[in-house]
């Protein structure tokens, strides 16, 4: 982030560490330390991790939000060294303007004190000075007893381009107003009125009924801008961008078109204007009329809607990482061996195979669904490859096909049971975006785009925190308008997470991909690339310090990552955990005192437990780091993430019109909201489980109650088929509405009874050699096929 390596003033940087300081609720100097540290180069995993005693404790969560408070106020205070630059060199700068834009503390404060003075193009006021209008202005402001009239007759002047009254009058309507409107504290209080009592109001333009169906919600739509969430502000801005939806800030009552706009009137008391039946009074009241309405109205409405989308964008973008935080630290499989299967129907689904260690062993192509229906064949193909490569898992893509493909591998493991197997269901959303990656294709130059998928699939089974960061993260899809928000801060944020649960983890530095290995806290993808090639070349690293002799792993990056990178089996069993090389000393002080080995002494719970942490501190290592290093010699390497887990989806539940309100289901979340929480349950399109319906007792956060990848029981409350939309909750004691679920019921009735005639039917089709013998049912299919012999 460039707030690390930019240069600020002493005396700023001060008080921009007392503001972080103050908004952390730390101490100063734990601000101070850390800044410190980030304008070294360090990162965030290393100083939250190996820094505590520097900065006295801060963790991850704050270390983050420190590093993005320290961006935003470095920006404002190089916009505000700016803009007093420009105020000097007007020679306009006054004593009180200054310490107005020094004690600015928000960009939008600091842009309406530079508003007067920012180079513009030239507007009807400034025009209107020229033309030497400013004395007739100032006359009928200051003394509304002038008449208009009379004192504008003084300035025609066709020369001037002022040929009667009316355009004096204009002109000098128009310079006030632009004075009326650059002042900078009737904006924030004019701002902030509408913020308070502003209504979003939305409404459809005319003519979009059909084309913006999915906006019908927001045709009609009025609430307080100021409460709108999130989540609705975003969907508004793009009906707003796709041309269905108008919106507008309103205070009062629009259709009334007699009343005088509270806007107005703040304006006329700031300016001292009254209308107390003087010449110039009504005059005056139309200047400030058309201030409000052409001048301050449309730029205040841009400002807050502009505040309202930041806003909204800042929540999505947090509720982005949130998720895509939870998806990365998913249970991993671990080390078993696996068969990925990317699901299609014309195309077939690919299959491959991959050993513990994500290496491909296998791959091809199966036709188990429609149209070519080639089951026994396919079934045959995937009993052969679970024999031969002793697989224990088969990882579906939850796309296109997958619960065909699921009910197909479903009736193979019930056939046999020998096997072992279990299926899972995986979310492939991004894969194939990596399998056509530049990064794919030089992982397996000799693999087509399609194989490619597959082995995907299998990998983000066995370890979903390793293949994921192949991808883009806003390519994983656990967003909410993503595409609406601002791709540098969503890029930024979602990298951050990355980096943050890469490091939580550690990596394997003998087996890690260069695209994990450059997520590293220190390294790169160049440094990440060399540790790669150097470990091809040579074979796998046997310590720590080896790392050393990888091109550009100097000591700075040495000290930065060596602690998240793990040697497995090597020279030195502490390479293996997450105890840092610095801090080596400390364990052989813990074992020489206890004469005791290294390799004995880690996991040795009830010694490790037994030991006082203070009586191995010192100047260098303070009692957390001490503390730290003891609790990882007990469970060195431990992973953070939770035990592997799956959902089981119900079987003929595979499309919107299958389910039946209060038919209760297993899903896995895939994505929580502000409002909720998305469930896949085997229906190709996600449930929302609302807020409300989440759990028994009040939620205010919801992911406090679930988060991606949790396996949770819900039922369906309604189904909306036309918009795709699925009500369901996790209380399971909720009803559905009972003509809702009679509808249901009798559409379901009707799907299933032909269901069963199809079902019916298909179970006595043809084989497709023609022998016109009866193919039986799937489990007599699948008991059969592992004796079809197929090709290797």
């Amino acid at each position: 982030m460039s707030s690390t390596t930019q240069q600020t003033s002493p005396s700023t940087l001060v008080k921009i560490t007392r503001l972080i300081a103050d908004e952390l609720k730390v101490q100063p100097k734990q601000v101070d330390a850390a800044v410190a540290l980030l304008d070294e180069g360090a990162t965030v995993p290393f100083i939250s991790r190996y820094r505590k005693e520097v900065t006295g404790g801060l963790d991850d969560a704050e270390m983050r939000q420190l590093e993005n408070r320290l961006h935003y106020l470095r920006e404002l205070e190089d916009r505000r060294v700016a803009i007093l630059k420009s105020i000097t060199e007007q020679d306009k700068l006054t004593p009180e303007l200054e310490q107005d834009i020094l004690a600015a503390d928000t960009k939008n404060r600091l842009e309406d004190l530079y508003l007067p003075y920012k180079q513009k193009r030239r507007t009807k006021g400034q025009i209107a000075i020229e033309a030497g209008l400013e004395p007739l202005a100032d006359a009928l402001y200051q003394d509304p007893n002038l008449e208009p009239e009379q004192q504008a007759a003084h300035y025609i002047d066709a020369d001037k381009g002022i040929a009667d009254n009316k355009a004096a009058l204009d002109g000098a309507k128009y310079i006030l107003m632009e004075r009326f409107s650059e002042n900078a504290d009737l904006l924030a209080k004019l701002r902030n009125f509408l913020w308070q009592e502003g209504q979003l109001s939305s409404r459809m333009v005319e003519g979009k009924e059909q084309e913006g169906a999915k906006f019908s919600d927001y045709f009609e739509h009025d609430e307080a801008i100021n409460k709108t969430p999130s989540h609705r502000a975003l969907a508004m801005f793009r009906g707003r961008n796709e041309s269905i939806l108008n919106l507008s800030i309103v205070v009062g009552d629009p259709d009334d078109k007699t009343a005088t706009h509270p806007g107005e009137i703040m304006i006329a008391e700031h300016w001292d204007i009254k209308d107390q039946q003087r010449a110039a009074d009504r005059w005056l009241k139309e200047v400030v009329r058309w201030t409000w309405r052409i001048k301050l109205y449309t730029h205040l409405e841009t400002d807050l809607m502009g505040q309202l989308r930041e806003a909204a964008e800042q929540e999505a973008i947090s509720v982005f990482a949130g998720n895509l935080k939870d998806l990365l630290l998913a249970a991993p499989a671990g080390p078993k061996a696996t068969i990925g299967l990317d699901p299609g129907l014309r195309t077939g689904c690919k299959v491959a195979v991959v050993d513990g260690n994500g290496k491909v062993l296998d791959h091809c192509a199966i036709y188990p669904t429609p149209p070519q229906n080639k089951i026994a064949e396919a079934a045959a193909t995937l009993i052969r490859l679970a024999k031969e490569h002793q697989v224990e898992l088969i990882a579906i893509g939850n796309g296109t096909a997958s619960r065909e493909t699921d009910r197909f591998v479903g009736d193979i493991i019930s056939a046999h049971p020998e096997l072992k197997l279990k299926k899972v269901m995986v979310n492939e959303a991004g894969a194939s975006i990596y399998s056509a990656s530049e990064y794919a294709s030089k992982e397996y130059p000799d693999l087509d785009v399609t194989i490619r998928g597959a082995i995907s699939i299998a990998h983000r089974l066995q370890d979903p925190l390793a293949e994921l960061v192949k991808i883009e993260p806003k390519s994983i899809g656990v967003g909410q308008y993503q595409h609406d928000v601002s791709q540098t801060q969503l890029a930024r944020s979602l990298d951050a997470v990355v980096e943050d649960c890469v490091n939580s983890v550690g990596v394997d530095v003998n087996t890690a991909s260069s695209a994990l290995l450059s997520r590293v806290s220190g390294l790169n993808q160049t440094i990440a690339h060399n540790i790669v090639e150097l470990r091809d070349q040579q074979g796998s690293f046997k310590n720590r310090e080896a790392l050393k002799s990888v091109k550009r792993f100097g000591d700075k990056t040495f000290e930065q990552a060596a602690g998240f990178l793990r040697v497995m089996d090597g020279d030195n069993p502490l390479d293996a955990s997450a105890v840092h090389p610095e801090s080596y000393s400390v364990v052989e002080k813990v074992v020489s005192l206890n004469d005791r080995s290294i390799a004995s002494t880690i996991g040795d719970s009830r010694f490790l437990k037994a030991l006082n942490p203070a009586d191995f501190t010192d100047e260098q290592f303070g009692l957390p780091t001490v503390t730290d290093i003891l609790g990882e010699l007990d469970k060195p390497g431990r992973d953070p993430r939770p035990e592997f887990k799956t959902a089981e989806f119900k079987d003929g539940v595979e499309k919107l019109s299958d389910l039946i309100p209060d038919m209760i289901l297993e899903g896995t979340v895939t994505n929580v909201t502000n409002f909720g929480a998305f469930v896949d349950i085997g229906v190709h399109q996600d449930g929302l489980v609302h807020i409300s319906a989440l759990s028994d007792t009040f939620v205010k956060d919801p992911r406090t109650v679930v988060k991606a990848g949790d396996i949770v029981k819900v039922k369906v409350l309604e189904v909306d088929i036309p918009r795709k939309r699925i009500a369901l909750t996790r209380r399971l004691t909720d009803k559905a509405e009972p003509q809702q679920k009679a509808d249901r019921d009798n559409r379901s009735r009707g799907k299933a009874n032909k269901a069963q005639h199809n079902n019916q039917h298909n179970t006595q089709r043809k084989d497709k050699s023609g022998s016109g013998k009866q193919q039986g049912t799937f489990a007599q299919l699948f008991a059969d096929a592992g004796k079809i012999k197929t090709k290797s």
